[in-house]
């Protein structure tokens, strides 16, 4: 259950933020979203950061994908992972890679699953929502995978607004759709 029930409609500030909200989704509102629209500006502000950070980066989706799955199981936010798994998949993920996502430590450490970029994803996106500061190793890891600047700073954007993203859904009690408790 919600933490704060879902939002349904009737404000007129929330109603702007949730048609720009449901252009950026298609026409859609999600679970997350009905909650974020009790605050309006802060809807409005999530879809203005929220949608570059989607769609628009130079970071391969692959990546991209990778690293929100892998922070969506650190911090034990399964809508966030039922969101981002089948991106993965799409991005050119295999069953084998998202399946070990489960526990991101033993899927790092089994030889062979992942490139030594995917691993880079990983280990950076493991380190960075466990502990904030990023091992030099594993930076320069990054590094080798992403020589270019722009796609190291999209990584770390990505993993610290996935954070973010997790955070809120599970301070929240965010439900999968269609998974929502009997009111």
């Amino acid at each position: 259950m919600p933490s704060v029930p879902y939002w349904n409609g009737g404000d007129a500030e929330a109603e702007a933020a949730a048609e720009r909200t449901r252009a950026r989704r298609g026409g859609a509102l999600f679970n997350l979203d009905r909650i974020l629209l009790h605050s309006p500006p802060a809807a409005a502000g999530w879809t203005a950061y929220m949608g570059p950070i989607r769609n628009d980066l130079a970071l391969p989706a692959r990546y991209r994908e990778l690293a929100m799955c892998a922070v969506a199981q650190l911090n034990d936010a399964p809508y966030e992972f039922h969101h981002h798994a089948p991106l993965l998949l799409s991005a050119g993920a295999s069953t084998a890679q998202v399946d070990a996502l489960a526990d991101v430590d033993a899927a790092i450490a089994t030889p062979g699953l992942f490139d030594a970029a995917e691993l880079a994803v990983l280990r950076f996106s493991r380190d960075s929502t466990r502990h904030v500061a990023v091992k030099p190793e594993v930076m320069a890891e990054v590094r080798a995978a992403f020589p270019d600047s722009r796609l190291t700073v999209e990584l770390i954007l990505v993993v610290a607004a996935y954070n973010m993203v997790s955070r809120v859904l599970v301070a929240a009690g965010v439900e999968i759709e269609g998974e929502e408790a009997p009111a």
